[in-house]
Parts: C-alpha cells; sequence; structure tokens
C-alpha cells in the first residue's frame, strides 16, 4: 500500500467510524424523543436541536479527513 493508498484509507476510516456512530446516537435519540414528544409536545424544539447536535461529529470526522488528504504529501 503506497502514501497515496494510506491516505485515502485513513480519511475513509475519519469519516465512517463517526458516521456509523452517529447513526446509532441518533436513532436512540429519535426513538426517545419521539416517545417524549408524544407525552410532552412541548419538548419537540429540544429534541430536534438533541437530534441535530451527532451530526457535528460527522461534520469534525470530515474537516479531519480532508485535513489528511491535503496536508499530507
Amino acid at each position: 500500500m503506497g502514501a497515496l493508498e494510506a491516505k485515502a484509507f485513513a480519511a475513509a476510516i475519519a469519516v465512517a467510524i463517526p458516521a456509523i456512530s452517529t447513526a446509532y446516537a441518533q436513532a436512540r435519540i429519535g426513538a426517545a424523543g419521539a416517545g417524549a414528544i408524544a407525552e410532552k409536545p412541548e419538548v419537540a424544539g429540544q429534541i430536534i436541536v438533541l437530534e441535530a447536535l451527532p451530526e457535528l461529529i460527522v461534520l469534525f470526522g470530515f474537516v479531519v479527513a480532508a485535513m489528511i488528504i491535503t496536508t499530507l504529501k
């Protein structure tokens, strides 16, 4: 495996692992949020925020992947 392939693999891992983790977290938050909204509709805004927060993890993974691709030669 050459340097270019190693960079591509590292960048893929930097995005894939946070994406899988975020999917798991959002599934758990979504299920709990649906139950919470069914009981108390006024918490819908808070649940939406809680559902969106894990997406930052994927965004950070993407930033790390971009840094890996662009900084190494």
